[in-house]
């Protein structure tokens, strides 16, 4: 029994820490061209304002506004991937299914830490806003590809 469940154990912190580094992964790779710009002006998207006031050190006001925004950048851009022209079914790319995944954990945690550790919300949140990023540049690489057709 206590076999079973050091196994258990052991297997889940692996998949923890392969699903984490496949995150990263996924973040630093850099694409031929970015599309965040565009596609957050089009969309009057925030995120790059909400990362660059994240970076600001001296930045101390609460951290639930720019949670929100995040929340409403995400929500609006994972409904337009599922309705623009794809390869897959639901517009989803396995890459970015995982980063929704992780952006939703992100949110736990987020939700977790805020009271206790402010630095620790704010890395959350810092990534956050890079998930939300990519999914902007996913959906501009999906424009681009949908015109050029």
């Amino acid at each position: 029994m206590l076999v079973s469940f050091l196994i258990i154990g052991v297997s889940l912190t692996l998949f923890l820490y392969w699903f984490r580094y496949t995150c990263v992964l996924i973040l630093s790779a850099k694409t031929s061209r970015d599309y965040t710009a565009q596609i957050a002006s089009a969309n009057h998207l925030t995120f790059r304002e909400t990362r660059d006031t994240l970076m600001d050190e001296s930045y101390t006001a609460p951290l639930e506004k720019i949670h929100r925004s995040l929340d409403r950048d995400y929500r609006l851009l994972t409904y337009l991937l599922q309705h623009v022209s794809s390869d897959t079914a639901s517009g989803h790319s396995l890459e970015n299914r995982i980063l929704m995944i992780d952006f939703r954990l992100l949110s736990l945690w987020y939700g977790l830490t805020r009271r206790f550790s402010s630095q620790r919300a704010r890395g959350a949140l810092l990534e956050m806003a890079s998930i939300v990023g990519h999914l902007a540049n996913t959906m501009g690489e999906r424009i681009a590809v949908g015109s050029s057709s």
